[in-house]
Formats: C-alpha cells, sequence, structure tokens
C-alpha cells in the first residue's frame, strides 16, 4: 500500500512543472498526473495547485487558457512556456544538488 506524502516545501513548482513539460492540462489532469507519476505518493490539494499555478503564470512559466476538455466540459489549461521549459531544467538542476547534498550528509560515517 502506497504511503501518501507531504510534498516538501519548495518541489510543487517542480512536481507541476514537470507534469506540464508532457502535454498542456487542466488542474485536474496535473494532480491526476502527479499522483500517477509519484504512485500515489502524492496528492495535490486545489488548494495548493492553483496558488502555485498563479505564480508560476506571474513568473512566465506557465500560460492559461480555456478548452473544452475530452468530457466537453470548458476548463482552463495550463501550458509550459519557453521560459517555464528553462525553469524546469534550473529546478530539475537544483533538486539533484539538494538530494546530493542530504545523501552526502546521510551516508556520512
Amino acid at each position: 500500500m502506497a504511503h501518501v506524502a507531504d510534498v516538501i516545501q519548495g518541489t510543487l513548482d517542480l512536481l507541476i512543472l514537470q507534469a506540464l513539460s508532457l502535454e498542456p492540462m487542466h488542474g485536474w489532469g496535473i494532480t491526476d498526473r502527479i499522483q500517477r507519476m509519484s504512485r500515489d505518493t502524492f496528492q495535490i490539494g486545489q488548494g495548493s495547485l492553483y496558488p502555485a499555478l498563479h505564480r508560476s503564470e506571474k513568473r512566465g512559466w506557465v500560460t492559461s487558457y480555456w478548452r473544452t476538455t475530452e468530457n466537453n466540459r470548458i476548463a482552463r489549461y495550463y501550458d509550459l512556456t519557453p521560459v517555464g521549459r528553462r525553469a524546469l531544467g534550473d529546478e530539475i538542476a537544483r533538486w539533484r544538488a539538494y538530494t546530493s547534498a542530504v545523501n552526502l550528509v546521510i551516508d556520512a560515517r
């Protein structure tokens, strides 16, 4: 059985950008994609997702537009901008450097 974990502060943007790097999607699709990619470890609530998406829009990382879903509903879709793709690369590099440093401390003898 999977353990649901809290997203470590500062990683939500990385997770959202990575989900959007695959294809544009609406809010529910983003949370579903993150949950599936994490094998049900992360479940992002609307109260966390939408403020993060709005922050990303203000930074120029994400753009949004209205579109009809596959279920014939109107939803706001989010898409990564070129600036957002560069930010994703930066966020991944920061995350890898951070986890490497944590691993050094954990593995110290």
